[in-house]
């Protein structure tokens, strides 16, 4: 098991000792980028950590969510881009063909990237209709480490959200991961 972190703008830095991975928020719906987007990236590439992407979704205008995504989050083969599914702001989230929607499309124009659904467990069991999760799960279940209450085959696992967003791998080594992110 990898030990990694998902971080937002609500940290100005975080430490990536003992990390192989990190996630960032790029961005979310269609005007919101991430202000520490940059700082972010690099100390995960300085740190050698595998570097992941997320975008929260907001229900429709997916063409131009995906567009925008790609636009801002940093391209490089071997990032991990991901899409966070989830309740919004103002109570509603995106439809499953909205989700599955938003995946291909990321994956289409990025095909060098690999591309992953985040979702809780109440999304995964009660909400996900499709099981489509593009190259990857990402669940969030906060739980013992790397034992998510899913019977679905996931990569990654966030665990807990106190006092950081602390995630695990479910990857050999670093290599291993490294090797599977890596498209093509």
């Amino acid at each position: 098991m990898l030990r990694g972190i998902d971080v937002s703008a609500y940290q100005s830095s975080y430490d990536t000792d003992g990390l192989s991975f990190v996630f960032i928020k790029a961005t979310e719906g269609r005007s919101y980028v991430n202000p520490r987007l940059t700082t972010h990236t690099k100390a995960g590439r300085d740190a050698g950590l595998v570097v992941g992407f997320y975008h929260f979704l907001w229900p429709g205008n997916l063409t131009a969510q995906a567009e925008y995504f790609v636009k801002n989050a940093p391209e490089k083969p071997g990032d991990i881009l991901a899409v966070d599914w989830e309740t919004t702001g103002d109570g509603t989230h995106a439809s499953n063909a909205e989700k599955d929607s938003f995946i291909r499309q990321v994956k289409k124009l990025r095909p060098n990237n690999r591309v992953v659904l985040y979702c809780n467990r109440n999304f995964w069991l009660n909400i996900d209709t499709t099981s489509y999760a593009g190259d990857g799960l990402w669940i969030a279940d906060y739980v013992t480490a790397g034992e998510p209450r899913i019977k679905a085959n996931w990569r990654f696992h966030q665990y807990t959200e106190d006092p950081h967003d602390k995630d695990v791998a479910d990857f050999a080594d670093k290599a291993a991961l490294q090797d599977w992110a890596t498209v093509g």
